[in-house]
């Protein structure tokens, strides 16, 4: 005699067919469906109806209202938010006010970008908190650098900014070996 109880195994194969609802464009049903960026959630009319959306959404949520502190646009409550990139502050009257500013204001380094020589370097935080120094005429110019800028020309390769990286002063270029100890 199995220690098995067979009667978990006798789902229907199509028992989650219907889970997600009708296509709100077409009215045929939705399903889970794989693109080369992952699930999402598409109609079952495809082609002849393009209707998606993601898996899992991504939404807002409302963390804290800032009471007394209005919107400079639309003089509705402002809130700290987080969302796909962390935490912000943002306008309690969205969609119809789309204000937004970060929590973190970007710290000037004072070193200009050696890519572009328009922009200057500014310490920026990712997603996850780590810190990166980013030109401030993005998108025209993407420099980036992981490390903390020193406004320095490379005496080898002549490249006009270098960084502090573990106790030494580097170039970031990669062809150039340009290493001091850091005073």
């Amino acid at each position: 005699m199995s220690k098995i109880d067979h009667s978990l195994f006798s789902a229907h194969e199509h028992a989650l067919e219907d889970a997600f609802g009708d296509c709100p464009d077409c009215g045929k049903p939705l399903h889970i469906k794989n693109s080369k960026s992952g699930p999402f959630i598409g109609c079952t009319g495809y082609p002849d109806c393009h209707f998606s959306k993601p898996l899992h959404d991504k939404q807002t949520t409302l963390l804290k209202v800032l009471d007394g502190v209005s919107c400079p646009e639309c003089d509705s409550t402002l809130a700290i938010k987080k969302g796909r990139f962390g935490m912000f502050i943002g306008c309690t009257n969205f969609p119809e006010c789309h204000y937004i500013s970060p929590i973190k204001q970007q710290e000037d380094t004072h070193v200009t970008c050696p890519k572009c020589k328009k922009g200057q370097l500014t310490s920026r935080t990712n997603k996850y908190g780590k810190q990166f120094f980013a030109c401030d005429h993005y998108p025209h110019c993407r420099y980036v650098l992981n490390f903390t800028p020193v406004n320095e020309v490379c005496p080898d390769c002549g490249w006009a900014v270098l960084i502090k990286k573990k106790g030494q002063i580097c170039c970031p270029q990669p062809g150039c070996g340009f290493k001091k100890d850091d005073k």
